[in-house]
């Protein structure tokens, strides 16, 4: 068991109906007629987002910057300024058919804390800041994570201001139009800690009857695109034994994953997400089949083994099926183990509120993952119902978000510390 650090006679507790408020009255902006959110990132319901979110850490005595890819950091001072900022946070935007809480939930947790601790009159040796990460989701401006990729170093700020959406609006353009293109400088060497609140966007807590999932790290992911030729010829006149079949080898291939998967369990996944098929007509064999690829793995040495072994699977198809194969790398994260100092804060702050928790790996991507390539980060998982995310039916309760919320204040105590005069 992890001791806490937080003097035991300081009890304090987050505030679950106006935690509640803030996430709901967040919500209508972009609310779907099927109760979700569409909010896509430097939209201009973005931008009434971040200016709500503003104005509430304004009210609170925060100190607003805003960096030159749109991120927005809001800070409580702490006693002692020179020590290292401790940090939260996570996204406003959302999926174009999204829920509530992915997101919204750990930015409007930080929030609360701030909220809280300023209610009852705490003050802590280090600041606390509350970041609202730009383009989490990358729906609207590939890729995923942007805003903290930028900050952390991870992602080129030129080629990000230059990444343009469907309708050819630049990143740089679009932060222009919401008026969030910020120019403020901010240290990334002087961060003692970064938590993030977040639904699991899976089923594991529900299905365990457990409230606080500890995320010890995050799965690497390798991303793939893959097209397969063969030749399209006529479905009747052809026969078997002398077809190229794409879709054949595509299907083989399919299986493969699932089967690669399957044997490096239990963070193991092999995901095939999109397909195309050329001619696309129902009585031609497909000359042509282009797929996505997605492997991942909490090991980088077993996550290489994974894609090694799905090269071969490749060859082998192709081989028997006469194709060629042309399989592009289109993304790689390597898998992050987040640090102790953070997951032991996550953990003892759930013991110390007498809380269920249990130890969880992410399976998807967050800004956290970025930000503990450059600081101690650590992540709190809620449940959500049915593990179901980017998705208008995203749901979770008011409970577990206020106990979710409670442990990051907890945590929050731990790496920040107390005043002097508070600890005496």
């Amino acid at each position: 068991m992890t001791t806490l650090q937080t003097p035991p006679k300081l009890e304090l507790s987050t505030d679950s109906e106006r935690l509640w408020q803030s996430l709901m009255e967040l919500a209508k902006l972009g609310a779907t007629p099927k109760g979700g959110v569409n909010r896509q990132a430097l939209t201009d319901l973005d931008r009434q987002a971040r200016d709500l979110f503003i104005a509430w850490c304004r009210a609170e005595g925060c100190s607003i910057r805003v960096d030159s890819i749109g991120n927005i950091f809001a800070r409580r001072m702490g006693a002692t300024p020179s020590t290292p900022v401790v940090m939260t946070g996570s996204h406003l935007d959302t999926q174009p058919t999204g829920g509530k809480y992915d997101g919204c939930y750990g930015v409007m947790a930080g929030l609360e804390v701030i909220r809280t601790l300023n209610q009852h009159d705490i003050q802590t040796q280090s600041a606390v800041e509350v970041v609202a990460w730009t383009n989490e989701e990358g729906c609207r401006f590939p890729p995923c994570m942007m805003g903290s990729g930028v900050f952390t170093g991870q992602l080129s700020e030129h080629e990000m201001l230059h990444q343009t959406d469907a309708e050819g609006i630049s990143v740089s353009s679009a932060l222009d139009a919401i008026g969030y293109r910020g120019s403020d400088e901010l240290e990334r060497n002087n961060i003692k800690a970064y938590f993030e609140c977040h639904i699991e966007q899976g089923p594991i807590l529900e299905d365990q009857a457990t409230t606080i999932g500890v995320v010890v790290g995050a799965l690497g992911q390798k991303w793939f695109d893959l097209t397969l030729t063969g030749r399209e010829s006529h479905a009747g006149p052809t026969p078997m034994a002398l077809r190229k079949d794409a879709m054949l080898g595509a299907a083989e291939v399919t299986q493969a994953i699932n089967a690669i998967a399957l044997r490096y369990q239990p963070h193991g996944r092999g995901t095939v997400g999109a397909m195309q098929l050329h001619p696309g007509s129902r009585n031609v064999i497909p000359g042509e089949v282009k797929m996505t690829i997605d492997l991942r793995h909490f090991d980088a040495d077993i996550l290489a083994r994974m894609s090694s072994e799905l090269r071969q699977a490749i060859e082998d198809s192709s081989q028997r099926h006469g194709l060629t194969a042309e399989l592009t790398p289109a993304a790689d994260f390597a898998p992050e183990h987040f640090a102790d100092s953070c997951v032991n804060a996550v953990r003892a702050s759930a013991e110390h509120l007498g809380i269920s928790h249990l130890d969880i790996v992410s399976g998807a991507g967050h800004d956290a993952i970025f930000m503990g390539r450059i600081a101690p980060a650590g992540m709190i998982f809620v449940p959500c119902e049915n593990g179901i995310s980017h998705n208008e039916s995203e749901n979770a309760t008011a409970e577990d978000l206020h106990a979710g919320c409670n442990v990051l204040l907890y945590s929050i105590l731990e790496q920040a510390g107390l005043a002097d005069a508070q600890e005496k």
